[in-house]
């Protein structure tokens, strides 16, 4: 097929040598005489490129670029202009169009340039369909990663959304499980049908099994009238029971006879409702673990667990933040109409030394914040929360040439460790405890046997 190319011209007679040199040359040309026809005409057809004049009635040339390439940001624009107003084209040139030539000009002259910006416009063409094949291979949905555990997750995702099994989504808070979820969902048979969400560790227990079955009017305190529950509501579709980990043993074995009656009564009620739904469901905890200390079911556990994804966490998958804070700086430029390009590479050397306790989470509320704080388009060390400045100014602990007492020493350089990253998480042991790879429990007991402070430390 030849490449389209429209001619804007109030000299008819350029016009007409434009059109027939254009077609000799393989093209398939299209003529307007002023800027506003040619705005309508590339907002009507596609073309390739636009042989536009500066000195044109009404609207001129360069007040027309910006709106043509609003209209067809795809489309080439070269600028004709009469000897003596060069200085028309570059401004031209600045406002968007690719090149300009001016009149008089010969045939091998123009030919070459139209040549080169058809070719540059197909260059750009494939340099955008190999970033998006390469965005596919790289996410699933709203989900990035190019690290070899993500592409993992990827495939078992690829693969669950054929079937119509149970899925448990397990890692820890903050690693997208809803995400993964959602994908799943958006990717089945059931796509078309509702998706529900439930936390389960956000509604009281007392009120949770109203929330998963509904109630019936009258049938407890402030039961106004019959509710429909988050079950009823995802029939035919998914629901996903966020933190199940959470769940009451009680509850558990109401969940555990949906799954496997398919039916449930609302609260209240004596009708036995039957539904379609399919399952997903998510926590942060190691069931398997709550299951020998009896705090999960064991058959529950057992259904639920047809099919599992383990979500790693984000400081085992570093090479994946460059990639995620494109991602969260595109969005955050979009929500509020901000133009940050990227980060600093010292921003970015502070992000891959952080061991992110928050997860993916954190990240994105940190670029989110970065870029309300930024001044200009990069975001700088001083756009981010002082946790994470503080970062490059943490002493590095060695230990002294001589040695009295090893066990004392090391005590001491234990405590100066665990002080200094508590001053960097204001004095709070759970987000300190990741970030020094032992659990809050460990950390606690470290906590008391080396007598630290932790409340002045957060008292500054």
């Amino acid at each position: 097929m030849s490449e389209k190319i429209l001619i804007v011209d109030d000299d008819s007679n350029m016009r007409f040598f434009l059109e027939e040199a254009t077609r000799k040359l393989g093209y398939e040309p299209h003529a307007v005489a002023d800027a506003e026809s040619a705005i309508e005409e590339v907002g009507k057809k596609r073309y390739s490129l636009v042989l536009l004049d500066v000195r044109l009635p009404g609207m001129s040339g360069l007040d027309a670029i910006p709106l043509i390439r609003e209209a067809d940001s795809d489309a080439m624009i070269i600028v004709i202009t009469a000897h003596g107003t060069k200085g028309l084209a570059i401004d031209a040139v600045r406002a968007g169009a690719y090149d300009y030539f001016t009149k008089p000009f010969k045939m091998d002259e123009m030919s070459v340039v139209v040549a080169r910006a058809l070719e540059k416009r197909k260059l750009q063409q494939d340099v955008r369909k190999l970033e998006t094949k390469l965005r596919r291979q790289c996410s699933f949905d709203d989900i990035v990663g190019t690290s070899s555990a993500m592409q993992q997750v990827f495939e078992l995702i690829q693969k669950v959304v054929e079937t119509d099994v149970t899925v448990l989504v397990c890692g820890e808070s903050g690693t997208g499980k809803e995400l993964i979820a959602q994908a799943i969902h958006n990717h089945s048979a059931r796509r078309d049908n509702p998706f529900v969400k439930l936390n389960c560790v956000a509604i009281p227990e007392g009120l949770l099994e109203s929330e998963l079955f509904g109630h019936e009017k009258g049938s407890f305190t402030g039961a106004v009238q019959r509710k429909s529950g988050k079950f009823e509501l995802a029939n035919d579709g998914t629901i996903f029971l966020d933190e199940i980990g959470d769940m009451s043993l009680a509850t558990q074995a109401k969940i555990l006879r949906v799954l496997q009656e398919k039916e449930f009564e609302r609260v209240g009620g004596t009708e036995t409702i039957g539904i379609d739904v399919r399952v997903i469901a998510a926590t942060n905890k190691d069931l398997a673990q709550a299951v020998e200390e009896g705090e999960f079911r064991e058959d529950l556990y057992f259904r639920l667990n047809v099919f599992s994804i383990v979500v790693p966490p984000l400081r085992e998958r570093k090479e994946d933040i460059p990639l995620l804070v494109d991602a969260f700086l595109d969005h955050a430029n979009d929500e509020m109409g901000r133009t940050v390009d990227g980060v600093s590479g010292e921003v970015m050397d502070l992000l891959q030394m952080y061991h992110w306790p928050g997860n993916v989470r954190e990240l994105e509320n940190c670029i989110y914040r970065a870029v309300v704080m930024a001044d200009s388009d990069i975001v700088t060390p001083s756009c981010l929360p002082l946790y994470l400045q503080s970062i490059a100014e943490s002493p590095k602990y060695t230990l002294p040439d001589e040695v009295e007492s090893l066990d004392d020493t090391l005590a001491d350089v234990e405590k100066q460790i665990i002080v200094d990253t508590l001053h960097r998480t204001g004095g709070v042991q759970s987000k300190a405890a990741p970030l020094l790879g032992v659990s809050e429990r460990s950390l606690w007991h470290r906590v008391k046997k080396l007598d630290i402070d932790v409340e002045r430390i957060k008292a500054g």
